[in-house]
């Protein structure tokens, strides 16, 4: 059995539709797992599972809605079903809504408060607090589990504009270190990874101009990561399967692996 090796490892990707998630997806499976690839979107979640079919891997699309604790249970016991129990659990739905986001027409005190609750219900009750109550009791029950959550640089370092949604990663760093702690001799660890900057849908319109060219915002990043570039999906998956392997991170929990190309040891 080599470090690495995920054979077998029911593992449950909420947010697998999306570009982080899916990436994750395809190397837990390339290194064995068996994934469910859950998310609200059928054709996405579909295409997900035949790029890791094609490749020789095991998935099965099922459809949820990780703000609905029904929905959630349906989901845990369809995967249980026909993949068999869950221990791995990686948690990367979330995403920002533009109307929290502060520009010089929306000032900070002009928010609309749906707009906040929306971004910390996207980030840190579907991104985290309901898929853990869901699967986190039954991996505790059997012993066994592997729970990551998705961060961000902006737990760590408030970035401007996007205030509710770096206060919303904040509260997964320090939820993702609680459950941590309460469920450390139960056999299931709890970790996160912090990403950098990956363009995705979510943030595209922040990082590149209408005519393709990165935004001013774009390139104030580039020059506050010493990679000086933006992240490869692919470039995340690593610390995912690290991190669900029982035998590489066995002893490793409340951790938060940062992969940001320097974005936060960058100073002056």
């Amino acid at each position: 059995m080599s470090l690495f090796d995920l054979t077998d490892e029911v593992t449950v990707v909420i947010g697998a539709t999306g570009a982080l998630g899916g990436a994750c997806a395809t190397a837990m499976a390339e290194a064995g797992a068996k994934i469910a690839v859950v998310g609200r979107n059928a054709e996405r979640g579909e295409a997900r599972v035949m790029e890791i079919t094609d490749a020789g891997g095991t998935a099965q699309f099922f459809t949820c809605d990780a703000m609905s604790p029904d929905s959630l249970k349906t989901c845990h016991e369809a995967v249980t079903e026909t993949l068999g129990a869950p221990s791995v659990l990686l948690n990367a739905a979330g995403g920002n809504d533009p109307d929290a986001t502060v520009t010089p027409e929306m000032p900070f005190e002009n928010i609309p408060l749906p707009a906040w609750a929306k971004v910390f219900d996207l980030n840190l009750v579907g991104g985290l607090l309901l898929p853990c109550q869901e699967f986190g009791p039954a991996m505790c029950k059997r012993g066994k589990g592997s729970i990551i959550n998705i961060a961000s640089v902006t737990s760590h370092l408030p970035l401007s504009k996007v205030i509710a949604y770096s206060a919303s990663k904040a509260a997964v760093l320090s939820a993702t270190q609680f459950l941590a702690r309460e469920w450390a001799t139960t056999g299931v660890r709890v970790n996160s990874i912090t990403p950098g900057f990956f363009p995705a849908e979510q943030n595209k319109k922040l990082l590149y101009n209408e005519d393709g060219t990165p935004s001013d915002r774009a390139k104030a990043i580039f020059g506050h990561t010493p990679m000086n570039r933006f992240g490869d999906p692919s470039e995340l998956a690593g610390a995912a399967v690290y991190l669900a392997s029982e035998k590489a991170a066995s002893f490793v929990t409340g951790s938060d692996i940062v992969v940001d190309g320097g974005f936060l040891s960058q100073t002056i």
